[in-house]
């Protein structure tokens, strides 16, 4: 067994005879020809990825695929929250239908979030449902979006509007990878990992509090931060696959995070993903705080461990300005976590103590963004 296998770690998300793997570690895409012939009866693939990624990794992909005697072509779509869209989602389907994808090949998402939940999107609609495999290139896809089979592109009226769940087949997550993106980029994607730790593993965030660094830095406390993300992840999903319950915990700081994301109109030159949910992580420790909940000792807390990794951690820091609370409200009550009518929020009683809460009152929600909007 060579070093790199030694290091990987595998993750299984449990879901009876769709069931699949997330293997996690360094050396995985030059390995992905032999993991996923392993794993898959056809022997085509439609590899989509975008302008970012393609110059890195997509010829050595292609390269691994072909030693194993797989045939693959390729789309490579622009980069950014933007590509998330109609236009592209009928520019992966005409590629996946051109390539004669049956359903025993697959279709491959090469990138980040974006790339994964239009790629995923895409691969559940097309030919009614073709199979599908993940090869996350951000830590924020390794650690959320690549895992649990939500896909989706944005509309005007709010982020992941539109989409289907689509489990993938297997997760690759090679986390050499993570060593050329940007510190911007590793940040947001660390918003996600302590995500998990204030869910409900307040161990788990301490263990981030004191190992930060070393996550940030690579090798083994990167592997396992990452696994020990994917698992928390595959442990809910497993429980509650398409979010009728437990699942919607997945989600703190999110609503708050989407509505940020709609009002910068997906601009990642102002806000990117982990960052919103950075900032919305804040202020649903806060508002819990305003509805007596959680002490103020726990918002400060999240708040100083954030900003300490380089995150923003309140609106104010949103270059370009915001628009007024009623507006945000109105992404708000658009999110998909309103259920008839009623706004549903992740609240907290404390570090790794959220908890689903029904019915939340707008006026409340109304005057808190007043509250917290810059003047």
């Amino acid at each position: 067994m060579t070093a790199s296998a030694t290091a990987r770690r595998t993750v299984r998300v449990e879901l009876a005879d769709r069931s699949y793997d997330i293997l996690i570690g360094p050396g995985l895409i030059a390995a992905a020809g032999r993991e996923i012939a392993s794993r898959l009866k056809g022997r085509k693939i439609a590899v989509i990825t975008d302008e970012n990624v393609a110059p890195i990794y997509l010829d050595n992909f292609l390269a691994a695929l072909k030693v194993e005697g797989i045939d693959a072509v390729s789309l490579v779509l622009p980069a950014g929250e933007k590509t998330k869209s109609f236009e592209h989602l009928i520019s992966v389907c005409d590629s996946v239908l051109a390539a004669r994808i049956e359903r025993n090949d697959a279709v491959v998402a090469l990138g980040g979030g974006v790339i994964g939940d239009l790629t995923g999107f895409a691969a559940g609609i097309a030919r009614r449902g073709s199979r599908f495999i993940q090869v996350p290139t951000s830590l924020l896809a390794q650690v959320d979006s690549s895992v649990g089979g939500k896909t989706g592109i944005n509309s005007p009226h709010g982020k992941n509007l539109i989409g289907v769940f689509h489990q993938p087949d297997l997760v690759l997550a090679d986390t050499d990878v993570l060593d050329t993106l940007s510190p911007r980029e590793f940040r947001a994607g660390y918003a996600e990992v302590a995500k998990y730790g204030l869910i409900d593993k307040p161990d788990f965030f301490a263990w981030l509090e004191q190992n930060w660094q070393a996550v940030f830095a690579g090798g083994d406390a990167r592997i396992e931060a990452i696994a020990t993300s994917c698992q928390a992840k595959a442990d809910v999903v497993a429980a509650d696959e398409r979010e009728n319950g437990q699942r919607a915990l997945l989600n703190l700081g999110h609503t708050f995070g989407h509505a940020l994301e709609a009002a910068t109109q997906y601009d990642s030159a102002r806000l990117v993903h982990g960052e919103g949910v950075s900032i919305g992580m804040v202020l649903a420790h806060q508002f819990s705080t305003r509805m007596n909940l959680c002490s103020p000792d726990d918002g400060k807390r999240v708040e100083k461990h954030l900003r300490e990794v380089g995150l923003p951690t309140s609106m104010d820091e949103i270059p370009g300005g915001l628009p007024p609370a009623e507006v945000l409200m109105d992404a708000i009550a658009q999110d998909k976590k309103v259920k008839g009518g009623k706004l549903t929020f992740i609240l907290t009683r404390g570090v790794g103590q959220s908890f689903v809460a029904d019915d939340v009152p707008q006026s409340e929600v109304v005057a808190f963004l007043k509250e917290k909007l810059p003047k």
